[in-house]
């Protein structure tokens, strides 16, 4: 018994800490940020990479494209994307609101419906597999 306590007490905050779940607005998992960038769906294949540079990759590591410390999203080309503003707001490339991320995690379109949760995610995380993968 003394071991499966440990076990608990031990191994499985190490776990929750290697990945974060983006999760449906029915709560489903629809997939993973592991704490070094890689991104998974929710079988756990890789779909991608975020770096800490803000480079953004596929599966074989083929650019997508970038997010900057200012929130700018581009592609591979440099060309803008769109924008994650500071109170998590997301505009495309003409400035039209897509969505938001609010500061608990939820995720919303731009009619303010709640479409998925990135609870303990960072918003610069969050708006890449938007923004990139399948959301």
């Amino acid at each position: 018994m003394k071991s499966f306590a440990i076990f608990f007490c031990l191994i499985i905050p190490f776990i929750s800490l290697q990945s974060q779940t983006l999760q449906s607005k029915n709560y489903a998992t629809v997939g993973y940020i592991k704490n070094d960038g890689t991104i998974q769906n929710s079988s756990y294949k890789t779909l991608g990479y975020i770096k800490e540079d803000g480079k953004i990759a596929d599966s074989n590591y083929q650019t997508l494209g970038y997010i900057k410390n200012d929130g700018t999203i581009l592609d591979s080309s440099y060309r803008v994307m769109g924008y994650l503003k500071e109170d998590g707001k997301m505009l495309d490339s003409n400035y039209r609101t897509l969505g938001y991320i609010k500061d608990d995690g939820t995720i919303q379109n731009s009619n303010y419906a709640t479409i998925g949760y990135a609870k303990g995610i960072p918003k610069k995380r969050a708006v890449v597999y938007f923004f990139f993968f399948d959301f």
